[in-house]
C-alpha cells in the first residue's frame, strides 16, 4: 500500500464513520481512539464526517471527547455542519415536503422502500418496514416511524431522502431512476442497500469545504479518510486523501494513500503516518 510521506501541515481530519472509524463491530478500537487522542492534543480538529445525523454520531464523539465548545460534525452526509458547543449550524441544506412526495412516488413506482430523515424522526411510508431502515434507526439513534404521505406534515423539510433495499433489488432500481430525479438532487449510494438522495449543494465534499473556510483553512491542510462512495467529494477536495483497505474500488482509485482495513486499525496507522509528529 503507498502511504507516502507525513504532511505536517495538516490543521483538520475529516474520518468518516461506518467502515472507517469504526471497525466491523461498529466499535472504536483503542488504537484507533489514542491516534485521535494524539492527533487532538497536537492541536489538529478532528471531525466526524458521515451520512449519519448527530444523534447517530453522539456516542462517538463523546467517546473520543469530541465535545468542545470549538468541536465540529459533519452529519448527513453534509447536509448538516455543525458545531457542537452551541449547536450553531455552519451549513444547512433542508429538502421540501414536494421534494419527499416526489422521490417518495419514485421510490413507489421503481418497487424499493423509501425512508426520510427530518433530523428528529426517520420516517417510512412502507407498511412493510424494510429491515435496513430498522437498523438504520437503531445505529442512528432516531426513533422510526410509519406513516403514509398523507399522514405527513406538509410543512416539513427533511435533510435527505433514501431508497433502501436488498442491494440486486437496489442495483436495478438505479438503473432505471428517471433522469428528472438526477437532475434534481445528488444521489450516491452510502451503502449497498441505501441510495441517498440529498440537495446538490449538499455533499460530504463541500461540508468539508465550508467547514475549512469557517475555520480558515486551505485544502492543503485538511485530510480526509473514508471507504464509500459517499465520500469521494471529500477526498476530492482534501489536500491529503486515504482510502480504507476496505473501500470500494472508485475510492481507492479517487484517494491519494490507501491505509489498512477497518478491522486493522487502518485510521490509527493513516494518523500515525501523516498526522502524529515525534
Amino acid at each position: 500500500m503507498d502511504m507516502g510521506l507525513r504532511t505536517p501541515a495538516i490543521e483538520l481530519v475529516a474520518i468518516d464513520m461506518d467502515g472507517t472509524l469504526l471497525n466491523p463491530a461498529h466499535q472504536l478500537t483503542p488504537r484507533v481512539k489514542q491516534a485521535i487522542a494524539l492527533a487532538r492534543a497536537q492541536g489538529v480538529k478532528v471531525v466526524l464526517a458521515s451520512g449519519r445525523p448527530v444523534s447517530g454520531l453522539a456516542p462517538f464523539l463523546d467517546e473520543l471527547g469530541i465535545d468542545g465548545a470549538e468541536d465540529y460534525c459533519i452529519a448527513c452526509n453534509g447536509g448538516l455542519v455543525q458545531r457542537l458547543g452551541d449547536g450553531h449550524r455552519v451549513a444547512e441544506f433542508p429538502l421540501t415536503f414536494d421534494d419527499f412526495v416526489y422521490v417518495e412516488r419514485v421510490a413507489r413506482e421503481l418497487g424499493v422502500h423509501f425512508q426520510a430523515l427530518d433530523g428528529k424522526r426517520l420516517y417510512t411510508t412502507n407498511r412493510d418496514i424494510s429491515h435496513y431502515t430498522v437498523v438504520d434507526s437503531h445505529l442512528s439513534h432516531v426513533p422510526l416511524s410509519y406513516r403514509s404521505v398523507d399522514e405527513m406534515d406538509p410543512s416539513m423539510s427533511f435533510i435527505k431522502l433514501m431508497m433502501v433495499d436488498e442491494p440486486t433489488v437496489l442495483d436495478a432500481a438505479i438503473e432505471r431512476l428517471p433522469a428528472e430525479l438526477i437532475e434534481r438532487f445528488a444521489v450516491l449510494k452510502s451503502a449497498s442497500f441505501f441510495l441517498e438522495v440529498f440537495d446538490h449543494r449538499a455533499g460530504k465534499g463541500p461540508g468539508l469545504r465550508m467547514l475549512a473556510e469557517h475555520l480558515g483553512l486551505d485544502r492543503s491542510q485538511v485530510m480526509a479518510i473514508g471507504d464509500q462512495e459517499n465520500d469521494l467529494t471529500m477526498l476530492q477536495f482534501a489536500g491529503t486523501s486515504v482510502a480504507m483497505g476496505n473501500a470500494v474500488d472508485v475510492v481507492k482509485a479517487t484517494a491519494l494513500h490507501e491505509t489498512a482495513t477497518n478491522a486493522e486499525d487502518g485510521v490509527a496507522l493513516a494518523l500515525e503516518r501523516f498526522v502524529l509528529r515525534g
